[in-house]
């Protein structure tokens, strides 16, 4: 069964002119399907909260797929646009601001153009702070201003708490995945000279090889096969030029190389020489 289509809004009856912060208006509105808004600038602060359905806002190049438990950021002269999805339009609310303060309370919850969007993940008190915002401003009493200023900071504080345990979740999930790493690179760091593989190296630290391999390269900057490489070449290097009376091929099979050519191959690579040459120039020194 479709949604009946519904729009609510109500204004600051006694808006002040030059104030730290002022709520201009707040609504809410079950939208029709494929509504859209933009692509648009507004000369204020607006932030939608999504109660049901579904949207994609688009901002900065981007597009955020949104449901219910979202809201999204408009900052002022940021070129935007929202639609509402074709079968399930969203049911949102939204409150406008502005003032000198409201730059800076913004940003103080985590909020910025490149990351507009907080997952507020059912939290409860978001749509009632929204609601409580359009009471007051509904009233249309003298303290209509102050009550609503003092719900805003009390809905930027919930962002603020929202956004902040999801850094915290996201800096420990990167020390988890350094701490991957290191025991990688301790594991080829000790095992470069036997016959392993990453599949190898990832079943015995027991993790998924595609996962490692990624985690890795976002930490090193390299894939685990170029870094056992690197490190073979290298100790091969340190025995080439420390340990002259061994040959090509004893060395190649001490790092972990068991075709002498395809040694030589890795190592001019690297070099840009054969290790015939590099020790040549060894000696000649």
């Amino acid at each position: 069964m479709p949604k009946s289509e519904s729009y609510y809004v109500v204004s600051n009856p006694l808006p002040s002119q030059e104030s730290d912060l002022t709520v201009l208006f707040a609504g809410e509105s079950q939208t029709k399907p494929e509504h859209r808004l933009g692509p648009k600038v507004y000369d204020y602060y607006l932030i939608h909260y999504v109660i049901s359905g579904k949207g994609v806002f688009s901002s900065q190049g981007e597009e955020y797929e949104l449901g219910a438990g979202d809201s999204f950021v408009i900052e002022p002269e940021q070129l935007i646009s929202y639609v509402s999805d074709e079968t399930d339009p969203w049911h949102y609310c939204w409150i406008a601001f502005t003032g000198t303060q409201a730059a800076a309370l913004v940003a103080s919850t985590g909020v910025n153009p490149l990351q507009p969007i907080i997952n507020t993940k059912r939290n409860r008190h978001i749509p009632v702070l929204f609601r409580h915002i359009q009471q007051a401003l509904r009233s249309k009493q003298a303290n209509a201003q102050l009550k609503s200023i003092g719900y805003l900071h009390l809905l930027l504080g919930e962002y603020c708490e929202i956004l902040s345990a999801s850094t915290l979740a996201s800096a420990v999930t990167e020390a988890e995945s350094d701490r991957i790493v290191q025991q990688a690179i301790h594991y080829l760091s000790t095992q470069y000279a036997e016959p392993i593989t990453i599949e190898l190296m990832a079943e015995s630290l027991g993790y998924n090889r595609a996962y490692l391999s990624r985690m890795f390269k976002r930490h090193t900057k390299v894939t685990p096969v170029t870094f056992l490489l690197k490190l073979r070449v290298d100790k091969a290097r340190l025995l080439l030029r420390e340990r002259l009376e061994l040959t090509i091929e004893q060395i190649a099979s001490s790092v972990g190389f068991y075709d002498p050519l395809y040694f030589s191959k890795q190592f001019r690579r690297w070099y840009g020489v054969s290790p015939s040459e590099y020790r040549n120039q060894i000696k000649s020194l």
